[in-house]
């Protein structure tokens, strides 16, 4: 059994010694190639997250940029329509207190005039009955 390890290491030995210089440095050409196609490889794949990061980035912004404008425009309609109806709450006021103001203007005249009716009534009665007491 030693004898077959030690013929292995040998053969080992002289199979190293016998590469040549051409072999291994072609072997490690081939390995800067691999090892330069993978770091581009690398370097494009975190390129195109950048890229994508970016625009994810941005498109978000957008939406966030939309949706405060609409929030502004429902608030400003909100105000808008507040506005209106202290407005026409107003509007309503006014014109229940002219009414209520004609109403009793009326009422005032209606009473004025019954007064007057009831005075000249009432003269007549004292005249009829003064002309009845003189008959």
């Amino acid at each position: 059994m030693k004898k077959l390890l030690s013929s292995a290491a040998l053969l080992l030995a002289l199979s190293a010694t016998f590469t040549s210089c051409r072999e291994v440095k072609e072997g490690a050409d081939s390995v800067g190639d691999a090892v330069e196609n993978a770091a581009e490889s690398t370097g494009d794949v975190v390129g195109d997250a950048v890229d994508a990061t970016g625009d994810a980035l941005e498109n978000a912004g957008e939406a966030v940029g939309d949706a405060a404008d609409a929030a502004g425009d429902v608030a400003s309609d909100a105000v808008d329509a507040a506005g209106n109806a202290v407005d026409a709450t107003g509007e309503a006021i006014k014109d229940g207190a002219n009414a209520v103001k004609e109403g009793a203007k009326e009422a005032a005249d209606k009473v004025e005039d019954g007064a007057k009716k009831a005075v000249d009534a009432t003269k007549d009665g004292v005249k009829n009955a003064a002309d009845a007491l003189k008959k």
